[in-house]
């Protein structure tokens, strides 16, 4: 279930199809992975969160706007924030890394220019999100595509 969102078209509009599987999807993975672990304790209620999380993290991508907080996401899955919080940390773990993932993709494919990347993961500014993608990646957005660039260069070509 890693990172679907980097890899899928940009649609404009869901479909009820498009849920409904990522829905069945969710809850197979769910209960391959958390039912019969006993060292996290669930609640018949997480399965439920955990899927409408994954929903608009996923399809609706709303981890891409700077202004979503958990009483924002709250509102919109239609749960208060405690059940939310507790889902989204004994689940999810980190968001930010997310964008940052997020950032690193676009990067690699250069679908995005640098400057354009705050703005398009989801950060209010430009130093937020340099902190950001330094704490996590431990470079700077162009360090880090300098290095992946020298990396590229480095690598041994096959000729035929």
């Amino acid at each position: 279930m890693d990172y679907l969102f980097l890899h899928r078209d940009k649609r404009t509009f869901t479909s009820e199809r498009q849920k409904n599987l990522l829905f069945r999807a969710a809850r197979l993975y769910w209960e391959q992975k958390y039912a019969d672990n006993e060292v996290i304790p669930k609640r018949k209620v997480d399965c439920e969160l955990y899927k409408y999380v994954l929903y608009y993290l996923e399809v609706r991508q709303v981890f891409l706007d700077p202004k979503l907080s958990l009483k924002k996401l709250s509102n919109m899955i239609e749960t208060n924030q405690t059940y939310l919080s507790n889902v989204v940390n004994r689940y999810f773990g980190c968001h930010l890394k997310d964008r940052v993932e997020y950032a690193k993709e676009l990067l690699r494919s250069g679908k995005c220019p640098p400057e354009e990347l705050p703005q398009r993961c989801g950060f209010l500014s430009r130093s937020a999100f340099y902190a950001a993608f330094k704490k996590v990646t431990g470079a700077s957005p162009k360090r880090y595509m300098k290095y992946g660039q020298r990396e590229k260069l480095s690598e041994p070509t096959e000729y035929v």
